[in-house]
C-alpha cells in the first residue's frame, strides 16, 4: 500500500457492507459504496438508511465528510482496495447462489486498476474465493498476487448487538498467497482492533462456515433435548442453569422456535455442499437442520396442547404473534421462524395476528400482514399471545399481565412465575 490516503469501494451496501464503509470511512479512507440497487443507493444519498444498526445521522455526517455512493462499478478505477460484500443464498436446492459474487467480480474485473487489492466478505464454500473470483479476474488478464492481490475475510456482523461493533469483532484475514495477505493486512489494519491472519484464503473461508456450523449444530441439539425435556415433564431452562455452573466442558446454548437469518440457517449447506464433492455425507449439518425446521410445528403443537387444556380449539382460536424480525431490535426476518409459525397456525385456521415495531409490514407467500398494536384490548382478546421476539421496546411484563395465555419460545433464560405463562 502507498503512503497516500487508501481509496477504497465497498460492493454492497446492506447490513454489512454499509457499517463496513462507514468503519473504513471513520479510519481515514476515502470511501466508495457501490450498490446494484439503485433504490438503496437514492436512500443513502438521501442520508436514508434501511440497515437496523446505522442511523440516519450516521449516513448524513459521512456524507458530509466526502463518502460517495454510487451504482457505477466505473467510480472504483482509482481505488487501493474492494471490499465485497454481496449477498449469498441457498438455491432452492440447497445449493450455494453466488451469482452476485461473479457479478461483482465480473464488474470489478476490467475496472480495478493494477495493485489493487480485493477482498471477499461475503459467506461463500472453501475455495470460492480463488475459484469464483480469481478465475474472473484472471480472465481479465490479471496474475493474483502480482497484478492484483485477493483475499477472504468472513463478515461476523451481528445485527442488534450493542456490546460489539464491527471493529470491536476481530477480523480474520486470509490471502489466496502470502503476498494478497500481507496487502489485505495493511488495508484492514487501520480500520479493526484486531486482525487475525490465517494461512489462506480457504483456511479464512472455512472458519465463518466452522463458526455457523458449530452454532447451528448445538442448537439443534439443545432443541431436540427441549422437545424430550418436555415430555419428560422436565423443565429444559432449570436443567441448562444446572449444567452451566460446571466451569469446564460446557457451553450453554438455549432452545428456541427454530433458526433465522441469513448466517445460521444457511451457511452450513455451503460448507455440506462442498464436501458432498468431496464425497463426503456432513449428517451432523442435516439432522441439525431438520431439528431446527421442526420447531415452528413443535411450538404450534403446544400452542394447540394449551388451548385444549383451556377448552379453546386452536381452529377457532384468535392468536398474536409477538416478534416477526428473527432476533431482537432489527427488522431483518430472513428465515425467520415467526413467519413459519404464522403460516402453521393459518393452516389450523386460526385468526393470526401479529405485532412488530420494526417490521410495519410482513409478506407470506403473497399475503400481506400489517403489524397491528399492542393494545390491552387486543392482549385480552387474544386466546393466545406467542412471543417469537421480544425487542427492548416491548413490555413482556406488560403480555403477561393482560393476556390469558402466553406462549413463551424466546431464547432466553428465566422464568416467568406465572400460571399463564408456558416456555418451550
Amino acid at each position: 500500500m502507498s503512503s497516500h490516503t487508501p481509496r477504497v469501494g465497498v460492493v454492497g451496501l446492506g447490513y454489512v457492507g454499509l457499517p463496513l464503509a462507514l468503519a473504513m470511512h471513520h479510519a481515514g479512507h476515502d470511501v466508495i459504496g457501490v450498490d446494484v440497487d439503485r433504490e438503496t443507493v437514492e436512500h443513502l444519498n438521501d442520508g436514508r438508511t434501511r440497515v437496523s444498526d446505522v442511523s440516519n445521522s450516521d449516513v448524513e455526517d459521512a456524507l458530509a465528510e466526502g463518502i460517495e455512493f454510487t451504482t457505477d462499478y466505473a467510480a472504483l478505477g482509482a481505488v487501493d482496495g474492494v471490499s465485497i460484500c454481496v449477498p449469498t443464498p441457498l438455491r432452492k436446492t440447497d445449493t450455494p447462489d453466488l451469482s452476485f459474487v461473479l457479478d461483482a467480480a465480473e464488474q470489478l474485473a476490467p475496472v480495478v486498476p493494477e495493485g489493487a487489492t480485493i477482498v471477499l466478505e461475503s459467506t461463500v464454500y472453501p475455495g470460492a474465493t480463488e475459484e469464483v473470483v480469481g478465475e474472473a479476474l484472471a480472465e481479465n488478464g490479471a496474475t493474483i498476487g502480482e497484478d492484483i492481490y485477493l483475499a477472504f475475510s468472513p463478515e461476523r456482523i451481528d445485527p442488534g448487538n450493542e456490546e460489539y461493533g464491527p471493529t470491536d469483532i476481530p477480523k480474520v484475514l486470509g490471502g489466496v498467497t502470502p503476498a494478497c495477505g500481507d496487502h489485505a493486512e495493511a488495508l484492514y489494519e487501520p480500520v479493526f482492533d484486531e486482525v487475525v491472519r490465517v494461512n489462506s484464503a480457504t483456511e479464512a473461508e472455512l472458519v465463518k462456515l466452522l463458526e455457523n456450523t458449530f452454532r447451528a449444530v448445538n442448537i439443534g441439539l439443545i432443541n431436540e433435548l427441549a422437545q424430550v425435556a418436555h415430555e419428560l415433564d422436565v423443565n429444559i431452562w432449570s436443567a441448562i442453569d444446572a449444567a452451566k455452573t460446571k466451569p469446564f466442558g460446557f457451553m450453554p446454548f438455549y432452545p428456541g422456535p427454530g433458526l433465522g437469518g441469513h448466517c445460521i440457517p444457511i451457511d452450513p449447506f455451503y460448507l455440506s455442499w462442498k464436501a458432498n464433492e468431496q464425497g463426503i455425507d456432513t449428517r451432523f449439518i442435516h439432522l441439525a437442520d431438520a431439528v431446527n425446521r421442526e420447531m415452528p410445528r413443535h411450538v404450534v403443537q403446544r400452542v394447540v396442547e394449551r388451548l385444549n387444556d383451556r377448552g379453546v380449539a386452536l381452529s377457532t382460536a384468535d392468536v398474536l404473534v409477538v416478534g416477526a424480525a428473527y432476533k431482537p431490535d432489527v427488522s431483518d426476518t430472513r428465515e425467520s421462524p415467526a413467519i413459519d409459525i404464522i403460516q402453521q397456525l393459518e393452516e389450523w385456521n386460526a385468526a393470526v395476528a401479529y405485532h412488530d415495531p420494526h417490521v410495519p409490514e410482513l409478506d407470506i407467500l403473497g399475503e400481506l400482514y400489517d403489524s397491528v398494536p399492542l393494545t390491552i384490548e387486543r392482549l385480552e382478546t387474544s386466546d393466545c399471545v406467542v412471543i417469537v421476539t421480544d425487542h427492548s421496546d416491548i413490555n413482556v411484563d406488560r403480555l403477561v399481565e393482560h393476556a390469558p395465555l402466553v406462549f413463551d419460545t424466546r431464547n432466553a433464560t428465566g422464568d416467568f412465575v406465572a400460571e399463564n405463562v408456558v416456555r418451550l
